[in-house]
């Protein structure tokens, strides 16, 4: 390595979370927060080696390397390493609830404490971290008291059809064999009401995932919780971005700008309407209907 060596931060400092339902346009939105030159991230490295930290930080001081760093970036890129959280914290990637404050044994805080920091370097200081399904704001609160949450929401319907189209959605498998728990007394009238139609289980999931993050919310100063949508993504990303540098108390340069603009956004809210049956559709508006109203979408019909 070019000059003088990098020392290592010994504590993690405001550890940032982007968190939000599965198929919510968070793995774009991790891509581009992760171009910012004082953040470290995990990647599939960290999974595959997850006692060899030291793994991951030496491959963050490659991608700053001057010429080669941007072509680094193509091969091994962020991920949500459920791999790394499984091996360190048994559970964690599949919980048939949310994980809450109570849930941390000394164990697991001390281990993540001493294990997190080892990914920093002297120039990526900062920690970018995505987990997605159950919100585990409390969880890592625990952990990390000065962590910041980024909830990234998205239409329900364009998630719900997102979800029926990836072969590792659970709901196939009937609510008593999915990851969310049991259905409560309403919601399984609910899922007969419409014949147990997927739609309206998918659906369900997530009406279920948002209550939790409101819930989890509750448990964070607002100074440490911020909600972006993936429309206002889509539509103003430097804007959006921008709010999201100021809230995690990260520089803005030229440079990083210049590398969000090669990011090309689309929103695909709207797909629902082209690929579910004119049935499938009433079912969901019907199935989503407070809570398209609650967040702000408004029903096609």
């Amino acid at each position: 390595m070019p000059g003088q060596p990098e020392s290592q931060p010994s504590q993690l400092r405001k550890p940032i979370f982007i968190v939000g339902v599965g198929r919510s346009g968070s793995t774009v939105f991790q891509a581009m927060l992760s171009e910012h030159p004082n953040l470290a991230w995990l990647s599939a490295l960290t999974g595959r080696l997850p006692d060899r930290l030291w793994a991951t930080r030496l491959w963050m001081r490659a991608i700053d390397l001057p010429l080669v760093g941007s072509r680094l970036c193509r091969v091994i890129y962020p991920g949500e390493c459920f791999d790394f959280w499984e091996h360190h914290v048994p559970g964690f990637s599949a919980p048939c609830r949310d994980l809450v404050a109570g849930d941390v044994t000394e164990r697991t805080k001390q281990r993540l404490r001493r294990l997190l920091p080892q990914v920093l370097t002297e120039r990526r200081n900062r920690l970018l971290v995505k987990l997605t399904g159950w919100p585990r704001i409390a969880f890592m609160r625990e952990v990390f008291p000065d962590a910041r949450f980024i909830h990234l929401i998205r239409d329900g319907r364009a998630v719900v059809n997102s979800m029926l189209n990836v072969d590792w959605w659970w709901g196939w498998r009937g609510p008593q064999n999915w990851r969310w728990g049991e259905l409560t007394q309403a919601q399984q009238q609910e899922w007969e009401a419409h014949d147990r139609s997927f739609v309206a289980l998918a659906a369900i999931e997530w009406k279920l995932l948002m209550d939790a993050f409101e819930q989890a919310s509750e448990s964070v100063d607002p100074g440490s919780y911020l909600e972006v949508t993936y429309k206002d993504l889509c539509s103003a990303p430097l804007e959006l971005l921008q709010q999201v540098t100021t809230f995690c108390d990260l520089p803005w340069s030229p440079a990083f700008e210049r590398s969000l603009t090669s990011y090309r956004l689309r929103n695909t809210n709207d797909k629902w309407q082209r690929e579910l049956t004119p049935s499938q559709q009433q079912t969901l508006e019907e199935v989503l209907a407070p809570y398209l109203e609650r967040y702000g979408y408004a029903r096609s019909r």
